[in-house]
């Protein structure tokens, strides 16, 4: 019996924690002290730990170092696995720390921190938008002076569009940088490139792409999150020309960033300018906003087990084998609402596969044999939603955990 120390400072990864036990190991799980009452699956959780930070300083990662250290005298730990985006650089940190297998802290940055991921891209051939990092001056000077505006500065660290500003002249770059202080080289700036945000969410085993479904976003995170824009994505046409430029590329991402196992979530753009296909982000965990949902509707592989089971398997020298795919259209509209406990009893499409049941959000999932219906509901319910429903909120500089 092998044992896996998961962590998770956002609530999520339920179906992970279940089948990571039921492959037969050994569950822990740390976890904020304010998410305890929170509905995790204890029945497949052996012993919980509760931190009150969830940072990434060095500070932080020393003190659960120290915890760790403690907890390894009495108890083997034989893997780490983080749940959540802001929890990847915690497991590379102590994987190193107590020489676990696993991705070490320098592969980990490819998949968590933004400026590594574009200089990784870019040395493996994978096109990126123009970008400079803020450490020095004359190189800031020429990128405004050679790479036409908009650009967005971005924060290396964080997660979607949280904390990005949109910059339209060196006057204005310059005054936001004034703003970030010392906090500067913690952020990039990139040439904005209007265009169709895609994302590719996949599974990877010994370092090859098992399962990869590529979907296409009707808002770009940056326009749901800075415009209080509706969330809609939906499951691109299979075989089709845009599914499989976005299944190569997402391969080589992976490939080039040296990803062994786990679960990714990665995005992509095509320039309205060029059509080309640019690499924006990836991560090695599952997509945020119900991504997972959207998948498993239309799949019957829910990654979130999946990658568990794959985990086990690997860490056990199993061989791990995916189970039949499901080839179905399905998209998936969020909002926020401006009622508790929105009624959304009025939606009753038969097309519609899962709701969401959280206060203050509206959340429907819907499944068709044609991509046609699919986008034809997805239309109609934002509208129906914008005026019955919607609240938006600003996006946060930081966050909000």
């Amino acid at each position: 019996m092998l044992s896996f120390l998961c962590i998770s400072t956002f609530f999520k990864g339920e179906a992970f924690l279940k089948a990571c036990k039921a492959s037969g190991n050994t569950v822990y799980l740390i976890t904020k002290k304010s998410l305890e009452n929170e509905p995790w699956p204890w029945e497949s959780i052996d012993e919980v730990f509760y931190v009150d930070r969830d940072d990434n300083s060095p500070e932080n990662l020393f003190n659960m170092a120290k915890g760790l250290a403690w907890l390894m005298r009495k108890k083997k730990i034989d893997r780490i696995v983080a749940l959540d985006d802001f929890d990847v650089e915690k497991a590379a940190y102590l994987r190193e720390e107590f020489r676990l297998p696993g991705m070490g802290q320098t592969t980990a940055r490819y998949f968590r921190d933004k400026l590594a991921m574009r200089t990784k891209a870019a040395e493996a051939g994978i096109p990126v938008p123009a970008f400079c990092p803020l450490f020095n001056d004359e190189a800031i000077e020429h990128f405004a002076a050679t790479v036409p505006a908009p650009w967005l500065v971005k924060p290396r660290a964080e997660a979607s569009a949280t904390g990005i500003k949109k910059i339209h002249s060196r006057d204005e770059l310059w005054a936001v940088l004034e703003k970030l202080g010392d906090d500067r080289h913690r952020y990039l700036v990139e040439q904005f490139k209007p265009g169709d945000v895609f994302h590719a969410d996949a599974l990877t085993v010994d370092g090859k792409v098992v399962f990869c479904r590529v979907s296409q976003y009707l808002n770009t995170p940056f326009e749901v999150a800075h415009g209080g824009g509706i969330f809609r994505t939906h499951i691109l046409p299979f075989g089709g020309a845009e599914d499989k430029a976005l299944q190569k590329l997402n391969a080589q991402v992976m490939k080039g960033f040296g990803m062994r196992f786990s679960a990714s979530h990665t995005e992509f753009i095509r320039c309205n300018d060029d059509g080309k296909y640019y690499f924006l982000e990836t991560s090695s965990r599952v997509g945020g906003a119900h991504i997972a949902d959207l998948v498993e509707a239309s799949s019957g592989i829910n990654l979130w087990a999946e990658w568990a089971r794959l985990e086990s398997a690997v860490a056990q020298g199993q061989s791990y084998e995916l189970p039949p795919v499901r080839s179905d259209y399905t998209g998936i509209i969020i909002s926020l609402s401006r009622f508790e406990k929105p009624d959304t009893s009025s939606f009753n499409d038969p097309e519609i596969v899962w709701r969401m049941n959280k206060k203050h959000h509206v959340g429907l999932l819907v499944r068709a044999d044609r991509r046609e219906r699919v986008l034809e509901l997805l239309h109609l319910y934002a509208d129906r939603i914008h005026h019955e429903f919607h609240a938006s909120a600003p996006a946060p500089d930081k966050p909000t955990h």
